[in-house]
Formats: structure tokens, C-alpha cells, sequence
């Protein structure tokens, strides 16, 4: 009998270990789904953040358009809504930029938006009037970035010219006609820099016209 309850007590032993070591087996399988779940609801929270976000952008976007506006104006959902500028929309000014020392002269010309938000791509057309006729302005070949022009805000671009030093009394400037781009409205002001250009033998214009935000003011 004391045999048989000695096998008794074994075997419960044995059962006992058996079934604690099945509680251990469930037990990690449980921290794993929990973890599992975790990261699957951080998934979705992630979609979900992604969804907050995207409000935010909205946000953002509304800020960006109804303050510097730039970010905004330059993409192409911005700019279908917003129409090209027009002259009228424009108060343009110029102003005599050169730095003592350049051997070139420099005329900022300032557009600033008195109207509706519009759209400036582009260089302006720019004719000087002069003594010996009317005097087109080449473009320099830079990069033309689209731009939104907020209202009240201003962009400026440069013209540069040859200093006349040779002593003569050169090609005397009498006015400068300004078009914004995609324009055909022109609007004529008193040239601001040097008085005249070095007489040449007429084989390409001395005069260069740079596109929006190419002068040092950029874009105020």
C-alpha cells in the first residue's frame, strides 16, 4: 500500500509540473498578442495620425495661402485658382540701384500687388525710350519660378545697363515702359539711373532684363 501511494503522490507531482508548465506556455502567449495588437492598433493609430495630419496640412495650407502665400502660390492647384496679374492690379515703380564701383548700372523695378491675389510668371517686357528710338531689353536666361503676388506685397527684378564712360554725350534716356508678363497693357515712368548709354554699333541690345524676384530686395 505504501508503494502504491508513493506512485500516487509521483504522479501527482508529475501532473502538477505538467500543468504549471501549460500556464507558462499561455501566459506568454498572452503578453505576445497584447504586444501584437499594440502594434497593429500604433498601425492604426498611425492611418488615424496620418488622418490628424492631414487636417493639420489643411490647416497649414490655409495659413500658408493667407500669409507669405509663396509655398502656396507656386503650386499648380494654388495657381489655377488665382488669376495672372494685371496691369492695372499693379503699382510699379523704379528706383537707381547701382553700387559705387559696378561697372554695370542697375534699375530695380518694384511691382506691388494693390488689387486681388495674382499669378507672375515670367519676365516683364522692358523698352527704354530713347534719343536714337526705342531700346528692347534682352532677358538674361535665368530661371522664371511661378509666383503667387499676395495683396499688398511686392517682388522686384533688375535691369542692368551699360555705364556710359567714353566721354560723349551717348544715347540719352528719355523714359522706361514696363509690361508684366503675359501683359499687353504697358505702363511708362521716368527712368531713374544714368541719363545715357555709350553710343554702339547696334549688333544686340546693352540692355538686360532679369525675371521676377531676380533683384536683391526679392520678394517683400
Amino acid at each position: 500500500m505504501r508503494a502504491q501511494k508513493l506512485t500516487f503522490a509521483a504522479l501527482a507531482v508529475v501532473a502538477g509540473l505538467s500543468l504549471t508548465a501549460c500556464q507558462n506556455g499561455e501566459d506568454d502567449l498572452g503578453q505576445t498578442a497584447p504586444s501584437s495588437a499594440s502594434s497593429a492598433s500604433s498601425a492604426s493609430g498611425g492611418s488615424g495620425s496620418g488622418g490628424t495630419n492631414q487636417d493639420g496640412g489643411k490647416d497649414s495650407a490655409g495659413q500658408g495661402s493667407g500669409g507669405q502665400g509663396t509655398a502656396a502660390g507656386t503650386g499648380s492647384n494654388a495657381n489655377s485658382k488665382v488669376g495672372k496679374c494685371r496691369t492695372d492690379d499693379l503699382d510699379i515703380t523704379a528706383s537707381d540701384s547701382t553700387i559705387d564701383g559696378d561697372t554695370e548700372g542697375t534699375v530695380a523695378v518694384e511691382f506691388k500687388n494693390g488689387g486681388r491675389d495674382c499669378v507672375l510668371s515670367g519676365y516683364a517686357g522692358i523698352d527704354l525710350k530713347t534719343s536714337a528710338g526705342s531700346l528692347s531689353a534682352e532677358r538674361t536666361g535665368e530661371k522664371a519660378t511661378p509666383m503667387t503676388l499676395k495683396n499688398g506685397k511686392s517682388v522686384y527684378f533688375g535691369i542692368n545697363y551699360p555705364l556710359n564712360k567714353s566721354g560723349g554725350s551717348g544715347v540719352r534716356i528719355t523714359a522706361l515702359v514696363v509690361t508684366p508678363p503675359d501683359e499687353t497693357k504697358s505702363f511708362s515712368l521716368e527712368w531713374p539711373g544714368a541719363a545715357t548709354l555709350p553710343v554702339t554699333d547696334g549688333s544686340g541690345s546693352q540692355v538686360k532684363v532679369g525675371p521676377m524676384g531676380s533683384a536683391g530686395q526679392g520678394e517683400g
